[in-house]
């Protein structure tokens, strides 16, 4: 049975990177896999274990049929095949044989010639990626839309509809004002259930999910009436932004349009880089699940957010492991700041993280979303990456405070709930690190960290006193 196929096969015979334990556990789809997983890391649930230097890892596990499941990896994707009747990506099968991996010295998965069953799964996935890496021959290919004329009158309608419900978007928040915001207290949320409806009925999700957040506004504490106001002016702005596209610059409107809920497209040349992979995690989001994946450009600087989605009940099926660094392309997607992209084709397999990415004190953090938002200003976050800050604990939570002890970002709410926080702590261990995460308007959200700032390779620049060895490890904070 085939769980997943995402990512294409890398054909290179290079040594395969041995992933760590914390790589491994970030590519589990929730804490029920993740603790099924660790149970499965062990020598005594496998058989016939391998791994070559394609970036192949194979086994056979025993279950409570009479049958072992057979279960193989292609690292370099990653993807997972499984005989097990599990539906989510990877399955505790593939977390305990990547464990086992991480954990051995080639003892319990020994280098070997991957057997049948595994080779005719790897096999195929090969002879696809080289089908999808020929360019397509005659006229006429099948990439297009099979009616271009057609195709313009469905954007066209799907246009107006849009602007039907923002303009009754707009006489709602208008009666609203006029009503006064304590009315919205006293609505509850089925006024804005009802109005989020009438959005998507509209085809404008964008909208909808707005809407549906301003219904819990007004139940979020003190001071809700403030924030209430500041929301419903993000949400006039950003209606008004669409019934003037016309008149806006590119790139703000290719903005507007994925705000609203428009789908986009990849276009561009790609930016082929060696990413290194700093973040990964999941936000459930109505009826789907979100995986956010960060990475960043050695060579070009650039940081990148990788998206896919999964249905109610499973996760996305991209998932890449936090630390590792990919030789591949990634495909802008147009809009202000350019931060999303596609994942396009891949050159050999993963490496060792090396160094982090060149951080910036905690000022300049604040300054790089400042500046995102005058091209983007319904913006939540930006990604950032903080020198040299220590987590202190602060009167109203937690704080990262530069080794100078002048300038301090909050952390964000979000992160106090969860175990990184304590983690984060204890890799610092009262010391100076290099962290990534998202700074906005709620503060900053740690994902990622490194124990030291090395000053990056060929930087030319003394690195830091607190700097630790080039090969520091990624730890995932999410």
């Amino acid at each position: 049975m085939l769980l997943t196929d995402g990512g294409e096969p890398l054909g290179a015979a290079a040594p395969t990177a041995r992933w760590t334990v914390e790589q491994v556990l970030a590519l589990a789809p929730d804490d029920a896999s993740r603790k099924a997983g660790n149970k499965l890391g062990a020598p005594g649930s496998w058989s016939d274990t391998g791994w070559d230097g394609t970036g192949a890892v194979w086994g056979l596990c025993r279950g409570s049929g009479s049958k072992p499941y057979r279960t193989v990896i292609d690292t370099t994707g990653p993807a997972y095949r499984c005989s097990c009747p599990s539906r989510k990506f990877p399955c505790k099968h593939a977390l305990g044989l990547l464990l086992l991996r991480a954990a051995d010295d080639d003892t319990a998965v020994p280098p070997g010639t991957a057997p049948g069953w595994a080779e005719e799964w790897l096999a195929g996935r090969r002879a696809r990626a080289e089908a999808k890496a020929r360019p397509a021959g005659g006229g006429g290919g099948a990439g297009g839309p099979a009616d271009p004329a057609a195709a313009r009158k469905r954007a066209q309608k799907r246009a107006e509809r849009i602007g039907g419900g923002a303009r009754e978007l707009e006489q709602r928040l208008t009666d609203l004002l006029r009503g006064g915001l304590a009315a919205a207290e006293q609505a509850g949320y089925g006024l804005w259930e009802e109005t989020a409806a009438r959005m998507v009925d509209a085809q404008a999700p964008g909208l909808a999910g707005r809407v549906r957040e301003l219904g819990a506004v007004a139940s979020s504490g003190p001071g809700w009436p403030v924030r209430l106001l500041e929301e419903c002016a993000l949400l006039h702005l950003l209606d008004t932004a669409w019934l003037g596209l016309d008149r806006l610059p590119q790139p703000l409107a290719a903005t507007v349009r994925t705000r609203v809920g428009l789908p986009a497209s990849a276009e561009g040349p790609p930016v082929r880089d060696r990413w290194l992979v700093l973040a990964q995690y999941d936000t459930p989001e109505g009826k789907i699940v979100t995986r956010r994946i960060w990475l960043y450009g050695r060579e070009s600087g650039r940081t990148a957010l990788l998206l896919s989605f999964g249905a109610a009940g499973r996760s996305p099926g991209q998932a890449l492991p936090v630390g590792v660094t990919i030789d591949a392309e990634l495909t802008p997607h147009p809009g202000s700041g350019q931060l999303r992209a596609e994942l396009g084709e891949r050159f050999g397999v993963p490496e060792p993280a090396g160094t982090p990415p060149p951080g910036v004190p905690v000022t300049e953090a604040i300054t790089a979303y400042g500046r995102a938002l005058g091209d983007d200003p319904w913006l939540e976050s930006w990604p950032v990456t903080l020198r040299d800050v220590i987590p202190v604990p602060a009167a109203d939570g937690w704080q990262l405070v530069d080794a100078q002890g002048r300038e301090a970002l909050p952390v964000a709410a979000a992160a106090l709930s969860r175990p990184a926080l304590w983690k984060l702590v204890a890799v610092s261990g009262g010391g100076p690190l290099t962290v990534f995460g998202e700074c906005g308007h709620r503060g900053f959200d740690p994902l990622a960290a490194w124990p030291a700032a090395p000053a990056p390779v060929g930087s030319g620049t003394a690195a830091s006193p607190h700097a630790g060895p080039a090969g520091v490890e990624t730890v995932p904070l999410i």
